[in-house]
């Protein structure tokens, strides 16, 4: 069940924001649009009420308990930002908007990824203590590998995020050579 609810929690998160996105540039309801953009993070509170229900009631603690965690951690930490990009993106093509600035290099590009190694720290953070807090909550009246397994994977892709982040650092991406215009 609780893997239904993450994927339908994931499916919802994309048509809010479409939805929201349209009606704010396409039907010109900014404030309709912005109250339905402000309703995501009901997905989130559903789902995590729907995994705690399942363990209260005694559902063994599984991946599915994990996924959840690790799920509601990646939008807390990254629903707001892609909320934002994307919006940023269609003000520039459906409303007024500026263009948003194209992709970064150098010093630049460098500090960007760390900033999104700081949104993942924070969803690591956010899922470790969901996933810890589903652990001291069974107890020890059932089998917790499945969401220690869990804080592993967000350690991992933690790790993963460091290693990416630190790669733009030893190996700054550089702009494209410009050519001059011909006539």
């Amino acid at each position: 069940m609780l893997v239904t609810l993450v994927i339908v929690c994931e499916a919802g998160f994309w048509v809010l924001l479409a939805l929201g996105l349209g009606l704010r540039y396409l039907a010109r309801r900014p404030r309709l649009g912005a109250a339905v953009l402000l309703c995501e993070p009901l997905l989130e509170l559903t789902l995590l009420a729907a995994a705690v229900i399942d363990l209260k009631n005694g559902g063994e603690p599984s991946w599915t308990h994990g996924l959840a965690a690790l799920y509601i951690g990646y939008t807390v930490a990254y629903g707001h930002y892609t909320v934002k990009w994307l919006d940023r993106h269609a003000a520039h093509r459906f409303g007024d908007g500026p263009k948003p600035p194209g992709a970064l290099y150098g010093t630049a590009r460098a500090v960007h990824e760390w900033k999104l190694w700081a949104r993942t720290l924070a969803g690591a953070a956010v899922a470790l203590a969901l996933l810890q807090a589903g652990i001291w909550y069974v107890g020890d009246a059932a089998d917790t590998s499945g969401l220690r397994s869990w804080q592993a994977v967000a350690l991992r892709i933690l790790v993963i995020q460091g290693v990416v982040a630190a790669t733009y650092v030893i190996w700054p991406r550089k702009a494209p050579a410009t050519t001059p215009d011909t006539p």
